[in-house]
């Protein structure tokens, strides 16, 4: 019997060593599924800054003294410009890498090597903001009006390149990242905020998607990073060599939430 007790006991610890095995292969297999195996060439398509918020809200890519001096618009050439002549890259051949972060503003390559901003693998500007009033300032999803569609957006040919696209913003000090694929809520993940948006006929201005917020005539400088998540499980291989474009579009409110686009 006692000998038959140690075979029982041999069996088990055998079996449980099989079993933890296949789990962790299950888990390396999953993790490894969520990145690229070469070096994709997605290709930004076309892309849009909007602000649609009536007279109080303006930003541009450079401080200014004056409220008027800013802009209401920003073309996707406007920045790319910028970033070519800053970082040395050119957004509209550069090939973006899939690549992950802790913090929103440090990105890394799956084998954990710290990816520089002007690499290309992933896009990074500074906008400058400004309000007429003390304003909170949203991410928004809801169009201007009835007849045009210039929320927040990503799309693409391919179903899922926009889920596995990230973008964060920066402004004093704190790190939010909005999240394509989320839906209408907000989560934090070690230090960074992140969050979704509805769709554009239920988009509702509350905490989650709060950005910053303005004191009224004062710049705010904030540092914008836009990346294709590594870790993300439509990050694979199936998105390779698809375009996208990106609408980013912004909304001011009050203390108490209230809408300033009127």
């Amino acid at each position: 019997m006692k000998k038959q007790n140690v075979q029982n006991s041999s069996f088990r610890q055998i079996y449980t060593t099989i079993l933890v095995f296949v789990l962790a292969l299950v888990a390396i297999a999953s993790v490894t599924a969520a990145w690229f195996s070469i070096a994709n060439r997605t290709r930004v398509h076309s892309m849009s800054l909007d602000v649609t918020a009536g007279p109080a809200l303006r930003f541009d890519l450079d401080e200014h003294d004056a409220f008027e001096d800013y802009l209401k618009t920003l073309s996707f050439d406007q920045i790319a410009e910028r970033v070519q002549r800053e970082l040395g890259y050119d957004m509209h051949t550069a090939e973006m890498k899939p690549v992950t972060t802790e913090d929103g503003a440090v990105f890394t390559l799956r084998n954990g090597t710290v990816e520089p901003n002007t690499s290309g693998a992933y896009w990074e500007y500074t906008l400058h903001f400004m309000g007429s009033r003390d304003m909170t300032v949203h991410l928004t999803s809801a169009d201007s009006g009835s007849d045009v569609r210039d929320g927040t957006r990503i799309t693409s040919d391919n179903a899922k390149l926009p889920p596995s696209m990230r973008i964060s913003f920066t402004a004093d000090g704190q790190t939010v990242v909005f999240d394509p694929g989320m839906g209408d809520f907000s989560v934090i993940s070690g230090k960074v905020r992140n969050f979704g948006l509805p769709s554009a006929g239920n988009m509702v201005y509350n905490n989650n998607s709060i950005l910053f917020n303005l004191s009224q005539y004062v710049d705010k400088t904030v540092v914008v990073r836009i990346w294709l998540e590594g870790t993300d499980e439509d990050c694979t291989d199936d998105i390779k060599q698809a375009d996208f474009a990106i609408r980013l579009r912004f909304a001011g409110t009050d203390a108490d939430g209230n809408s300033l686009e009127e």
